[in-house]
């Protein structure tokens, strides 16, 4: 470091839920890593309605050390939003975000951070060896797959939440309000020098995944629907096909009934290719709703997360632009960003 040079602040953003027990060695191995870098650091344990006594623990956590911040949503509003409070709440010159379950080896924000200072703002650990089940590993390489022909991007399945983060790319962060949220994909949206490096991935040390397939379903078509509009092209796409081949159909069936006097078969063709083109339409309208309803959750404005408690209210009260259960007065920097 440069002399007189203070050392930089890392923040750690981590959302918490169902994973108490794994707090206190979190909180202790982060300390341990970021101090030998050398630099700063502030722990923001984000609780998104955990079912355990996870805030308890926060609070414990936070009175032994004033540099670890706790913040109770007053309900779960889930993962990525529980990701965007921290990050609206975090101090820090480089910003790194983790898991809560221990898979995500604190000892690896040392690597990112030296990868970091060769010039890159955004720095994603690689999992290489994923220490997850069969079942995990499939339907999070569909998701990106099926993610990226939608909105023509390439994404790597292997990276996940973990990654250290320039200061200036979460204020940009900050300022992307919108209720659809995937923190990895908005990283990726906004373009800043990016690298995906590899890491080492532990097993989970308590509990299992809350991610099931109906949640893992949702997840991706949000993220679909917020980031593209493919779906609707290829609905008019396949519409337009499906027209030209029935016209197609019908002028070869009034050429065999008025000029080859061969009777058009009845009944049962009819009423299958009725139904056929009402499932079509029906599943075109769901799709068209689908946008409809993402449309109407955003011009309601309704705040991202709602905070029941904070452990450090002096400190980050006049900068977090989420909304608590008691007071809030928009800040005038997020003001101007509008």
């Amino acid at each position: 470091m440069e002399a007189n040079k203070p050392d930089p602040l890392i923040s750690v953003v981590i959302p918490v839920y169902g994973c108490e027990t794994c707090l206190i060695e979190l909180c202790n191995r982060i300390k341990n890593t970021v101090t030998a870098i050398p630099a700063q650091y502030e722990i923001i344990l984000v609780n998104d309605a955990s079912p355990d006594n996870a805030w308890e623990r926060i609070k414990q956590l936070s009175e032994q050390d004033k540099q670890i911040k706790g913040i109770d949503f007053a309900r779960n509003f889930g993962q990525h939003h529980a990701i965007t409070a921290g990050l609206d709440y975090a101090n820090g010159d480089w910003v790194v975000v983790m898991d809560c379950d221990l898979q995500d080896r604190p000892e690896e924000i040392a690597i990112l951070y030296a990868k970091a200072l060769d010039g890159y703002e955004v720095v994603f650990g690689k999992r290489m060896e994923r220490q997850d089940n069969w079942w995990k590993k499939k339907s999070s390489q569909a998701f990106y797959r099926v993610y990226d022909y939608f909105t023509n991007s390439n994404s790597d399945y292997m990276a996940a939440n973990f990654s250290i983060n320039a200061k200036k790319v979460v204020m940009g962060f900050r300022q992307m309000r919108e209720q659809n949220r995937f923190f990895p994909l908005f990283i990726q949206w906004m373009g800043y020098k990016t690298i995906h490096i590899p890491i080492e991935h532990d097993a989970r040390k308590e509990g299992k995944s809350s991610y099931n397939l109906k949640k893992l379903i949702n997840l991706a078509t949000d993220a679909i629907i917020s980031q593209s509009n493919k779906p609707l092209r290829l609905s008019i796409q396949f519409g337009f096909i499906l027209a030209v081949a029935s016209f197609l159909y019908g002028l070869y069936l009034f050429i065999r009934y008025f000029f080859l006097d061969v009777p058009v078969p009845g009944w049962t063709s009819v009423m299958v290719s009725l139904f056929f083109i009402g499932g079509l339409i029906f599943f075109n309208f769901g799709i068209l709703g689908l946008y409809i309803g993402k449309i109407f959750n955003e011009v309601k404005g309704r705040p991202l997360y709602l905070i029941r408690e904070t452990t450090d209210d002096n400190s980050t009260k006049a900068q977090a632009p989420g909304l608590r259960c008691t007071d809030w007065t928009e800040p005038q920097e997020i003001k101007e960003t509008r």
